[in-house]
C-alpha cells in the first residue's frame, strides 16, 4: 500500500533509519574533534577524496549528465562541507551547526518555488516562520557558539545544500549512493586547491603526517559511515517505503547532533538554544508532517459512509 498513513515499516527497517540519523547526528561533533588536527579545506578534500576512492572503482556511474555531476560536486563539496568546515573551525558550536543547517529545507523549498513554478503553500509558510524565528532567536543570544561570521557560513553552507538538492533532482538521478560517489570527483580538485592557496604546503603536510589515529578515524566516519553507509542504507530504505515514512525520521537529526555535542564536548545548552531548537525542528516537523496529516483527513472522511436519514 503507497499510502504512508497506512503503510507499516518492520522494526529493522525503522532501526535503520533511527541509525542513519545517529551517523548523521554524531557527524557534527566529529567534524569537530577532526578539526583539532586537520584544516578545515584539507579535511573536506580528504572526505571526498575516499568518499571516491576505491568506491567508483565498484560502484557505476549514474547515468546522468557529467554537467550534473561536477555541479553537485562544486557545490556540495565546496559550497556545503568546506564552508561548514571552516564555520565549525571556532565559528559556530556543533549543536548549532547541525540545527542551522538544516535550513537547507526551506531554501530547497524556495528554489523549488523559483525553477519550478511550485507554489509557496500557508502551511510552509508557516514552517519557514517558525525556522526563521529559531534561526533569529541564535542571532539575537548569539555568543562564542555561534558567532555571525559562522552562522553566516552556515547558512551559506545550507543554501548550497538546498541547491545541491534541487540540482540532483533535475538530474533525474535514482541512485543517490552512486551520484554522490562520482560527484566527489569534482569536489575534490577544487578542495585541494582551495586548501592549497588558503591553508598552505606546510600546513597541509604537516597535517597529513602528524594527523593521529583519532583524526583518520573522523575522515573516514565521513567518508564510510556518513556518505557510504549514510546514503546507501537511505536510499534502500526509500526504495521500499513511501518518503513520508521515513523521512520524519531525519527530524532527529539535530536533536542528535546537539545531545552528542552536548555530551561529549560539553556544550552548554541554555534554554535560548533549546527554544531555537524547538522553533527550527518544529518548522521542519509542520514542513513534513502537514502534508500526511492533511491526506490521512481526507482519506478518513472519503472512507466514512454517509450519516442515514433521519
Amino acid at each position: 500500500m503507497n499510502d504512508a498513513g497506512h503503510h507499516r515499516v518492520p522494526l529493522s527497517h525503522l532501526l535503520l533509519a533511527l541509525g542513519v540519523v545517529l551517523v548523521w547526528g554524531t557527524n557534527f561533533t566529529v567534524i569537530r574533534v577532526a578539526l583539532d588536527e586537520l584544516p578545515p579545506l584539507l579535511f573536506a578534500a580528504l572526505r571526498f577524496f575516499f568518499a571516491l576512492v576505491p568506491a567508483a572503482f565498484f560502484i557505476r556511474r549514474p547515468r546522468v549528465s557529467w554537467r550534473s555531476l561536477a555541479a553537485y560536486g562544486v557545490l556540495i563539496g565546496v559550497g556545503q562541507f568546506g564552508l561548514l568546515y571552516i564555520a565549525m573551525d571556532g565559528f559556530i558550536s556543533p549543536g548549532l551547526a547541525s540545527l542551522v543547517v538544516q535550513s537547507h529545507v526551506f531554501f530547497t523549498i524556495v528554489l523549488a518555488m523559483l525553477f519550478s513554478g511550485e507554489a509557496l503553500r500557508p502551511f510552509q509558510i508557516v514552517a519557514l516562520s517558525l525556522s526563521v524565528l529559531g534561526i533569529a532567536l541564535i542571532i539575537e543570544h548569539g555568543d562564542a557558539s555561534a558567532t555571525l561570521f559562522g552562522l553566516a557560513l552556515t547558512l551559506v553552507a545550507a543554501l548550497c545544500w538546498g541547491i545541491g538538492n534541487h540540482v540532483a533532482k533535475a538530474s533525474g538521478a535514482t541512485d543517490m549512493l552512486g551520484f554522490v560517489v562520482w560527484a566527489s570527483l569534482f569536489a575534490v580538485p577544487p578542495l585541494f586547491l582551495l586548501a592549497l592557496a588558503a591553508e598552505g604546503w606546510p600546513a597541509i603536510a604537516g597535517a597529513i603526517l602528524h594527523a593521529g589515529p583519532t583524526a583518520w578515524a573522523a575522515v573516514l566516519w565521513q567518508s564510510v559511515g556518513n556518505t557510504m553507509f549514510g546514503y546507501a542504507a537511505w536510499g534502500w530504505l526509500l526504495a521500499r517505503h513511501p518518503a513520508a515514512a521515513i523521512t520524519p525520521t531525519a527530524m532527529l537529526v539535530p536533536v542528535v547532533g546537539m545531545a552528542t555535542s552536548a555530551l561529549v564536548l560539553g556544550e552548554a545548552l541554555p534554554a535560548w538554544k533549546i527554544a531555537a531548537a524547538a522553533l527550527v525542528i518544529g518548522g521542519l516537523a509542520l514542513n513534513m508532517l502537514w502534508p500526511r496529516a492533511a491526506r490521512l483527513v481526507l482519506t478518513s472522511r472519503a472512507s466514512t459512509p454517509p450519516s442515514p436519514p433521519s
